[in-house]
């Protein structure tokens, strides 16, 4: 460390558990979802609704984030390697942020096609709406429940997301569709784009937040740097934790290094091992890293 202190270089390893398979849910989420696109968009071209247009692009940006959400959590199976050396955990975050990214460019487009039916109204069939959007919601609400148990996974969250959202967005069709075909207004169908456009900014807020922060490598939702530290330097011999750091490996994996200062010596295998064992048990921690230092002069400038 070319500080001139006396170091035991320890390491205590815990292992976390790998992410839960959920191909047979992205399969089936993406071959119902593309078949639904593709009849949304054309009947929402033959009716002239603008919301069916919209829901049919948010649908598409859907399955575009499944097939990357998919994508992600297969490479974060595969096994490290020389250069990859934690293997491909990292791309279910860059997946994360990638879906993010994907709505913003989705409600971009819907926004703007919806202003000019605004100003350009044009004649639209509710009858079609109601139709179309009630198989939405059959459609988006079965996917969202294919990935509910995935929750603690930002990434399979951000897909349980997506899916939910164009449930509660298809049920809004379906009311505007109703409303149309009851008053004849028809400002009601770019009144209901715009409350879509309001829906999808929302959800993507927090996931953009969320995988924001996980790749630049802020400490994950769920953990608390405070109390790890309080666990750390509240084990028997420490007399002071410095140098902690707790990063996310993946959507579901967790990483920590520190320096523990423990003027009595070193503590032993067992030591490390319950240290592991509780940082996974209580903190979700998975993978830690802790250096044992001897000296007390070795935290001067850092503790």
């Amino acid at each position: 460390m070319g500080s001139g202190h006396s170091h035991s270089h320890d390491h205590g390893h815990g292992h976390g558990h790998a992410p839960a398979d959920f191909g047979n849910a992205f399969l089936i989420g993406i071959v119902l979802n593309t078949g639904f696109v593709i009849v949304e968009a054309v009947y929402g071209w033959i009716s002239g609704s603008m919301a069916l247009i919209a829901d049919a692009g948010h649908n598409l940006s859907d399955v575009l984030a499944l097939l990357l959400a998919w994508a992600a959590s297969v490479a974060a199976r595969r096994p490290p390697s020389e250069r990859f050396t934690y293997g491909y955990k990292s791309s279910t975050i860059l997946a994360a942020l990638a879906n993010a990214g994907l709505l913003l460019v989705a409600i971009g487009a819907i926004l703007f096609e919806t202003l000019h039916r605004i100003a350009e109204p044009a004649p639209v069939q509710g009858e079609t709406m109601v139709v179309v959007a009630g198989i939405g919601i059959l459609i988006n609400a079965g996917t969202a429940a294919l990935f509910m148990r995935g929750q603690h996974d930002i990434n399979i969250r951000g897909a349980f997301l997506h899916m939910a959202a164009d449930a509660l967005v298809s049920l809004g069709v379906v009311l505007a569709g109703l409303a149309i075909i009851w008053s004849g207004e028809q400002w009601i169908d770019p009144a209901v784009s715009l409350a879509i456009v309001l829906v999808i900014a929302w959800g993507t807020w927090g996931l953009l937040k969320d995988s924001v922060a996980m790749s630049m490598l802020g400490v994950p939702k769920g953990v608390s740097e405070a109390r790890v530290r309080a666990y750390l330097a509240g084990l028997p011999g420490v007399e002071a934790v410095h140098d902690l750091h707790i990063w996310p490996m993946s959507t579901t994996e967790t990483a920590l290094t520190a320096h523990l200062v423990m003027p009595g010596g070193h503590p032993g295998d067992a030591f490390l091992r319950e240290l592991a064992e509780g940082l996974e048990r209580h903190h979700r921690i998975g993978h830690p890293t802790v250096q044992i230092e001897t000296s007390r002069a070795a935290c001067a400038a850092g503790c």
